[in-house]
């Protein structure tokens, strides 16, 4: 390719410039041949994703225009990034979505209402990132059902961070929508929201064809030394090669000395492009930094700025080698823009933002116009602090978090008043925190702490820190902060007192460090606050609740306990409460054994998360009910919830250990599945909020070797599961076996002992879950009449809950102890049904455990199917068991972040696989 990135031209003979068109790819023949394979696949109804890597200036630009004219059959829509302090969320998707947009009438509601709010075309609550996303994807796959899409994102590095994220997320879903995603980003050597993808990397042109470019842009005679010395500097950069012999007088050219450059490339072509900008009239210099100064491109507003600053077009011609105007505004290259605005003094650059900001129309574009006119202030200005104060709460009701940070940042160095500065800044770091920029976020505290603060500004600080801390894990224990924030905020704000002391109830029941001294401060603390609201909000029964677990024990709070599982799992919770307060809830069912609450809950929650569209939320929900399935023994839904997680957990960026898959493989019985599980779990005890990773760990791993017969392995991962003396969940669920691996080796002391334990958390809970596994587990250290009644109560309660495997578990351990007692023929039937069970369950270790106990009897185990359609994908799973509930092509995409046109290519799969032909077939299905 014979010229860089946008690369108009330097015409420096006769038919030069022809002669460039014509040699545009040299040395390109490959990454044609790739884009031409990219866009066969596209017109057979596949999808392709590629991002086109290389240095500034290498070409990607010109290699995405020959993809356009290769696409002349296709749709082709475009978008770029443009280098600027000015963050507008969701900028560079607008720009590419803006030609699809008459089909935005056709997404879900859900997809349509967020795609319509962030682009701030209908007003609406802050719409979820990954909604966003999922919306995205549907127009692109609703445009293609025409002809072929072809979507080209130029300068990718300089996304909005918004913009980023979606057209990344847009890119991984892609299967077979006939939609390609085509990105061109400067390679910087670090990790990107696009890194993953496959990868075009563009280098340096050979040597023969950087001979070739170079001869087209010199005049006369070139020294031989100096060619060489040029090409090595240029290392085979088109733009190098156009722009470095402009710095070269004709003697140098024709053989005089060339010194070694000591700055990198891009600094020597920017330099360059700045020693051309002295040469240029101050009028053109005028008209660029205009230009450069408006990163959107857009030709009509330069020319009003022009009229009000007294400046005239025709001063442009004299620059038309670096900035072409049509459509819109484009430099040659992004380092001339960089060029033009780093060479201009600030009183320049704010004479040009004020001249943009009063040529902005403040009624259509009053992002724009706020952000110009904070960019022309010099000093505190509190009308344009406000006005970026009202555009902060536009970008964060567009789900703009990083683009609110961004102006309430500025509003705040822009306010006069101590205190106000001090609410904007604290409102600035807020918004740092929503978006995941958290030390940002930690410097603006600092910030606001370094000016006297009042003290309800003060109690928001140590919050905010608390929480910053219980996010990321760093500095001191998010439960204390927390604690100290509430205690500060009793007497400013009893409601949000106590909606922090639940905060930190949960950060210090997830952090296991010290958690049983954080959790005892915090309840006396609670239980001391004068009561709230009558009647008592959700929360107020929750934080009630959890406190009188800690303080009296499970006796006294299971009703208050129950109350507010009961207020969860219902319809009556506010939405918003029910979105942040749901999972400490399930906190509530667990500790109570009550497991048709858990998967109330969880499936309430759900529905808010898809109501909503927060979905940040839904991966902890999927992997409750994830756990749920497994521990039902319907190991297909697990593995399908597990799936769906690994999906969700893809769209959000969220990071949550594997812990349903690490259950369901130990239930299985697959040590090799289930070791690398257990890994992955323990590597995550450290992160923010995941130290209950190490109880899930062990508890797992005890299950797993109880399968297997390896008590002591057993015994060992149990101790450490139930370490701490509270007994709160998970840690509870390790208990029944501690007890079974303690009663197999023979330590009767640890079994009493940890039988005595599990009592205290089943008998105040009185379900038959837990009422079914304490009889279980006290009839095996019983004997004779006493242990029989108790394995048949456990059978009977078991029965009455949808727990199989605790059942068949049940059923296998009074086998057990009727073949010790020489009961053969009992012994059989119980063993039978629980070798029957775990087959048909499809857990292997228990299987074989019963089966060589039924041998032992005398008998011979029949071999039995389990109960899964094994040649289905997890991802064929998960879409089946949606289609089964009556979910349509376009809820399963929704649910699932994929298209519907990729939900009906996996359907025709499964058909081929089952052989049916309809939906309505999948309801026969096993």
């Amino acid at each position: 390719m014979g010229n860089g990135d946008r690369a108009k031209g330097h015409p420096r003979r006769p038919g030069a410039q022809a002669e460039r068109r014509r040699s545009q790819l040299l040395g390109r023949q490959a990454e044609c041949e790739q884009f031409d394979r990219l866009l066969a696949a596209v017109r057979g109804g596949e999808s392709r994703s590629l991002v086109v890597r290389g240095e500034a200036g290498v070409g990607k630009s010109a290699l995405l225009e020959h993809l356009t004219k290769a696409a002349s059959d296709c749709r082709v829509v475009g978008a770029a990034g443009v280098q600027s302090e000015m963050e507008l969320a969701f900028a560079a998707v607008h720009q590419l979505c803006v030609p699809l947009l008459d089909r935005l009438d056709s997404l879900p509601e859900p997809q349509r209402d967020a795609l319509g709010t962030a682009f701030g075309l209908r007003a609406g609550p802050a719409p979820d990132p990954s909604l966003v996303s999922l919306a995205v994807l549907s127009l692109l796959a609703a445009a293609a059902e025409e002809r072929p899409l072809v979507c080209v994102i130029d300068d990718a590095q300089w996304l909005d961070r918004a913009s980023a994220h979606v057209l990344a997320f847009v890119a991984r879903r892609l299967l077979a929508e006939s939609v390609a995603c085509v990105f061109a980003v400067r390679d910087t050597g670090e990790e990107d929201e696009l890194s993953g993808l496959p990868v075009m990397e563009v280098a340096g042109l050979r040597d023969g064809d950087a001979r070739m470019l170079l001869s087209t842009v010199v005049l006369g005679q070139m020294d031989d030394q100096v060619r060489d010395q040029i090409i090595t500097e240029a290392r085979g950069n088109p733009l190098a090669l156009l722009e470095l012999p402009r710095d070269l007088p004709s003697l140098k050219l024709a053989g005089g000395f060339v010194a070694p450059a000591a700055r990198s490339l891009s600094g020597r072509i920017e330099e360059s492009f700045q020693r051309r900008l002295e040469r240029l009239p101050a009028d053109t210099r005028q008209l660029l930094l205009l230009a450069a100064a408006e990163p959107l491109g857009d030709p009509g507003l330069l020319w009003r700025a022009a009229d009000l600053l007294g400046n005239s077009r025709a001063v442009l011609d004299a620059a038309e080698d670096m900035i072409d105007v049509g459509d819109r505004v484009r430099f040659r290259h992004p380092l001339v823009r960089s060029a033009v605005y780093r060479a201009a003094s600030p009183e320049e650059r704010r004479r040009v933002h004020h001249a943009l900001a009063e040529a902005t129309d403040p009624k259509s574009e009053p992002d724009r116009r706020a952000w110009h006119r904070a960019q022309a202030a010099v000093g505190p200005d509190e009308d344009v602090a406000v006005e970026l104060e009202r555009l902060a709460g536009r970008a964060q009701g567009r789900g703009g978090l990083a683009a609110a940070a961004a102006f309430l940042e500025r509003s705040a160095r822009l306010t006069g008043t101590r205190e106000l500065r001090a609410d904007r800044t604290l409102a600035a770091a807020r918004a740092n925190l929503q978006s995941g920029a958290f030390d940002q976020a930690l410097q603006l505290l600092a910030a606001a702490e370094a000016g006297a603060l009042s003290e309800l500004q003060g109690a928001q600080v140590d919050l905010l820190r608390g929480q910053i801390a219980f996010a990321t894990g760093r500095g001191p224990s998010a439960s204390l902060l927390l604690l100290k924030a509430a205690r500060r905020l009793e007497p400013l704000d009893l409601n949000m007192a106590r909606e922090t002391y639940l905060d930190a109830w949960g950060a210090a029941a997830f952090a296991e460090d010290e958690r049983e001294r954080n959790l005892l401060e915090i309840c006396i603390a609670a239980r001391a606050l004068p009561p709230g609201t009558q009647p008592p909000r959700a929360i107020d029964l929750l934080l009630d609740g959890l406190a009188l677990l800690v303080t009296d024990g499970r006796a006294t709070a299971a009703p208050t306990l129950r109350q507010a599982v009961s207020v969860f799992a219902g319809q009556d919770v506010g939405i918003e409460e029910g979105l942040r307060w749901g999972w400490l809830a399930t906190a509530a069912s667990n500790v109570l054994w009550d497991d048709d609450g858990w998967r109330a809950i969880c499936s309430r929650q759900i529905q808010l998360v898809h109501r909503t569209g927060a979905l940040d939320r839904l991966p902890f929900y999927l992997i409750a009910l994830g756990v749920a399935a497994a521990w039902s023994g319907d190991f297909g839904a697990a593995a399908s919830f597990i799936a769906e997680v690994d999906e969700v957990t893809a769209a959000t960026g969220a990071e949550l250990p594997p812990y349903a898959a690490l259950f369901l493989a130990s239930l299985r019985g697959s040590e090799a599945e289930a070791l690398p599980l257990f890994w992955a779990t323990l590597d995550k005890a450290t992160n923010p909020g995941q130290g209950v990773a190490a109880t899930v760990a062990y508890w797992g791993t005890a299950v797993l070797c109880n399968g297997l017969g390896r008590y002591k392995e057993a015994l060992d991962a149990a101790q450490r599961a139930s370490s701490h003396p509270l007994d709160l969940y998970p840690g509870m669920w390790a208990l029944p076996e501690l007890i079974e691996a303690a009663a197999r080796i023979g330590d009767a002391e640890i079994a009493w002992s940890t039988l005595e334990r599990l009592a205290r958390t089943t008998q105040p809970a009185a379900t038959n879950f837990g009422l079914g596994i304490e009889a279980r587990s006290r009839a095996l250290l019983s004997e004779g009449k006493a242990a029989q009644n108790l394995y048949r109560e456990a059978i009977d309660r078991l029965s009455h809950t949808e727990l199989r495997p605790e059942l068949a578990r049940a059923h296998l351990l009074y086998g057990e102890w009727l073949r010790r007692e020489r009961r053969r023929s009992e012994a059989r039937e119980q063993l039978r049904t629980a070798h029957e069970m775990f087959t048909a369950i499809g857990m292997e270790a228990f299987a074989d455990r019963a089966a060589r106990e039924l041998l032992a009897t005398g008998e011979t185990a029949r071999k039995r199917t389990v109960e899964t359609t094994s040649e289905l994908t997890p991802r064929e799973t998960q879409i089946v068991r949606l289609a089964r509930e009556g979910l349509t092509n376009k809820e399963i995409a929704g649910r699932l972040y994929l298209s519907a046109r990729t939900v009906e290519y996996h359907l025709s799969k499964v058909f081929a696989k089952l052989g049916i032909t309809s939906r309505n077939q999948l309801g026969r299905l096993p």
